[in-house]
């Protein structure tokens, strides 16, 4: 039975598909991130409107620490799939702490220093300044800086090892070529 990674990827183009596996743990990382996002979209705009009224740099916060928690178990589970490490909580802790501060930045300047709210503007300018700074620009610059940390810091895995020790490795296990006028064994795709 095909996997639903495996599914998703019969749907397509056939052009498309070694793009995608080359990139699967990058496109693993965008699915998550938009779940994640829409989430925190839902969660932003739920406090904002009701018991945060007046606080939206608090709403965004609140809304982007759910949505990263959800983030955490999600990567961790499928698209780094990372050996559980001990350090790996911290580590996520700490670069997570560093990309809320990168998401509410846009907001903050949007609202106290360029003073895109109620009374200098109007209030669908500040909703819109308000969604375009926080969960548009900060979202994506946040998103960028999540990737590379997550991938350079927290979700390590021993495939990414040196390339000294993977060809010291590959040197070990040396498959012999086939002799001449015999079809080299048809291998599977590489399906993730």
């Amino acid at each position: 039975m095909p996997s639903p990674t495996q599914r998703a990827l019969a749907r397509v183009p056939a052009r498309l598909r070694p793009f995608l596996l080359r990139h699967r743990r990058l496109v693993k990382f965008l699915l998550v991130g938009g779940l994640c996002f829409t989430l925190t979209l839902v969660i932003d705009f739920e406090l904002k409107f009701t018991v945060l009224e007046h606080k939206p740099v608090v709403a965004l916060t609140v809304a982007t620490v759910i949505g990263t928690g959800v983030s955490y178990v999600l990567n961790r589970r499928w698209s780094f799939r990372a050996a559980g490490r001990h350090r790996e909580a911290l580590l996520f802790s700490l670069v997570s702490v560093v990309a809320i501060a990168v998401n509410d930045l846009p907001l903050v300047v949007s609202r106290y220093v360029l003073d895109l709210r109620e009374p200098y503007v109007g209030p669908f300018a500040q909703e819109a300044a308000d969604f375009l700074s926080g969960m548009v620009v900060g979202t994506f610059v946040a998103m960028l800086f999540r990737f590379w940390a997550m991938q350079r810091w927290v979700f390590t895995c021993p495939a990414e090892l040196p390339r000294t020790v993977l060809s010291a490795a590959s040197a070990l296990v040396r498959t012999p070529s086939p002799e001449p006028g015999y079809a080299a064994p048809e291998m599977p795709p590489d399906m993730p």
